[in-house]
């Protein structure tokens, strides 16, 4: 049985976290997060410590592990803007890293990242779910099958409604989510990339607070992609559904459906990190190149 701590136990994913941690069959000894609406806690681990203040909860860990509670697994759910600092802490105290993604908002904070990972010989592992999800890694391997030479076209478009609240939040802040193509989008374009191959070419055509578009031409595929919060974006038979969502992927024209089989996937992957097979940090160097040169519009 593995010991965790999780930094930021009061955001959307922490409890996909906390089931995995359970799931696993380890336990989460402590959780922090600025704000205390962390009553999900009981539901998985409610004996875990909480706090609401870094120094403390950093103490603790600390006094933890003099009292031979070593914490083995720091797993990371705050804000984007947050992750490289909350990763560092960590590696210093010796604990292995579970972060979600996007990992870093720059491509040099990996870097920085893989040189701290050799220093303390901890491992740094990120959340990358949908390379797990059945349907994905059977298209992986068809397309590995196809011919050499022949490319894709397809077409991306995914808009998940977001209210007021999230421009006001640390979501709507460029500058701490890195903007809509790297909140929202990093774990589809770290797919197509995983799948057809890496960018050789990147247009943006809209890159809003709202809506970012653009093409991409991938080693097996062109790509138009097309992401946002905005609800007006709605195609008219999801909007007449009440729908707030619409996730549409085609294929050389063909449908491709993977809505289902999300349920387990965080327990997928830490069951996986745990056999030490999780994905590392080095695997997500050339999706969040990308989400930066989107982001610069470079």
């Amino acid at each position: 049985m593995k010991n965790f701590a999780l930094i930021g136990a009061g955001g959307y994913i922490a409890p996909r976290h906390m089931k995995a941690i359970k799931d696993t069959g380890n336990v989460l000894v402590a959780a922090l997060d600025k704000h205390d609406s962390v009553g999900i806690l009981d539901s998985y681990f409610p004996d875990a410590d909480f706090f609401t203040e870094f120094e403390r909860f950093d103490r603790h860990l600390e006094k933890q592990k003099r009292l031979g509670r070593k914490i083995d697994f720091i797993s990371i759910c705050s804000p984007n803007y947050l992750h490289d600092a909350h990763i560092r802490f960590g590696l210093r105290i010796g604990a292995d890293v579970i972060c979600e993604k996007p990992i870093v908002l720059n491509p040099w904070n990996i870097d920085a990242l893989l040189e701290i990972e050799k220093e303390t010989g901890r491992n740094i592992y990120t959340i990358l779910q949908l390379r797990l999800h059945p349907a994905i890694a059977a298209l992986k391997e068809k397309i590995e099958k196809e011919p050499s030479g022949k490319k894709y076209k397809i077409s991306l478009r995914y808009i998940t409604s977001r209210g007021h609240w999230y421009h006001t939040s640390w979501k709507g802040d460029i500058q701490k989510s890195g903007g809509i193509a790297t909140n929202i989008g990093v774990h589809f374009f770290d797919m197509l990339l995983w799948i057809f191959g890496n960018v050789t070419s990147s247009t943006v055509s809209e890159h809003s607070d709202q809506t970012a578009s653009g093409h991409l031409e991938l080693e097996k595929a062109s790509v138009d992609w097309m992401l946002s919060i905005d609800a007006t974006k709605l195609p008219p038979e999801a909007a007449g559904a009440g729908k707030r969502t619409f996730r549409a992927l085609t294929i050389d024209g063909e449908g491709f459906e993977f809505s289902d089989g999300f349920t387990e996937l965080h327990t997928k992957s830490y069951e996986e990190i745990l056999k030490g097979n999780g994905f590392r940090i080095s695997e997500t160097i050339e999706s969040i190149k990308l989400v930066h040169q989107i982001r610069e519009n470079k």
